[in-house]
């Protein structure tokens, strides 16, 4: 039986064990600040230790020891059911791994119960939400006029996003890119689009208030963006799970690439598609409330505004508002994607 050294299995082990050992390390020795910042050192500590995990990974394969990796990637069916968790090497693998992710996680955040009991956060939390539950109806004129401008943000930035994430999600489709020069091609569109979807919206939309000025045209911009990359990975796994029957019927009549695309697998998309896109732009319109918190305009802008001049009632009837349009879009998306089912 072939056992690679470099598969998923040892990829996660060697993950795996290299975390593991790397907090416990951490916990023994309890490294300063300065020490903790020397990337080189920590890079070597957890590369050396990353190696140290697919070797054992190799070698646990070779002795029938069932790793996590091995576990969830190369199952043997046979043994489910024969050994409880607790008593198999990964069940134990996978507590361990478990509980140090919570215990780093709720040092990095620190959280603490005192915070939560502190006497003088919590009054100017009641003040907080006495402002906010007691909305200021003078300014909803002006939420109004600025909802509809996030509204229409939304919707621009995802009408002008569909053409151009058709088109790519295709390049994108890795059952549709399957000669080498056109795999190349899916491996740039995927990569740059994954890069893309990393920077969030909020960044996107300060990169273009300075690029294009502060104001709707610059949130709009930076939704146009980030949901290009989203839809193209959307569409390209919808391509991607297609049925491949009438695609390869459709080339027993020799029909070319792009025939073969357009009859055989766009009819099996177009709807999943407009469901995305719907989806889409309710997504839109949450983000659209957020960006406008670094100049992206729209009722984000007006939201920020009164918040820093700690203005609570106002800000209760701008969240009023922000809440009621945000669930009218979630109910009529929701029956527009139940209708195009």
């Amino acid at each position: 039986m072939e056992i690679k050294f470099l598969s998923r299995r040892s990829i996660l082990d060697g993950f795996v064990t290299a975390f593991v050992v790397t907090v416990l390390i951490a916990f023994v020795f309890n490294p300063t600040e300065e020490q903790m910042l020397d990337m080189k050192l920590n890079g070597i500590l957890f590369a050396g230790l990353f190696i140290l995990g697919m070797l054992l990974s190799f070698l646990f394969k070779k002795k029938n020891i069932s790793t996590l990796g091995r576990h969830l990637f190369e199952p043997n069916y046979d043994e489910f059911g024969a050994k409880v968790w607790f008593k198999t090497f990964w069940g134990w693998q996978l507590v361990i791994f478990i509980f140090l992710l919570l215990a780093v996680g709720l040092i990095k955040v620190n959280f603490s119960f005192f915070e939560l009991r502190n006497e003088d956060g919590f009054n100017g939390v009641r003040r907080l939400f006495a402002g906010i539950f007691n909305p200021n109806w003078n300014v909803l004129p002006d939420a109004i006029l600025n909802i509809v401008e996030t509204l229409f943000m939304a919707f621009i930035a995802t009408i002008l996003a569909v053409p151009f994430a058709f088109v790519l999600s295709f390049l994108s489709a890795k059952n549709i890119m399957t000669s080498r020069p056109t795999f190349l091609i899916y491996l740039l569109t995927r990569t740059v689009f994954n890069l893309t979807r990393s920077i969030e919206v909020i960044l996107w939309a300060i990169i273009f208030s300075v690029w294009v000025g502060i104001g709707p045209f610059a949130g709009m911009l930076a939704l146009m963006v980030h949901s290009i990359a989203s839809l193209t990975k959307q569409y390209s796994e919808m391509i991607e799970s297609v049925n491949d029957g009438p695609i390869e019927a459709i080339k027993a009549t020799g029909a070319n690439k792009f025939q073969t695309v357009w009859f055989g697998v766009v009819p099996q998309v177009a709807l999943p598609f407009i469901s995305f896109t719907v989806y889409r732009w309710d997504i839109n319109v949450r983000m659209a409330t957020v960006i406008g918190l670094v100049g992206g305009g729209g009722i984000g802008t007006m939201l920020i505004r009164y918040q820093g001049q700690g203005m609570w009632a106002e800000v209760g009837t701008i969240i009023v508002v922000i809440a009621t349009v945000v669930w009218m879009m979630d109910q009529a998306s929701a029956y527009i994607r139940e209708a195009l089912k």
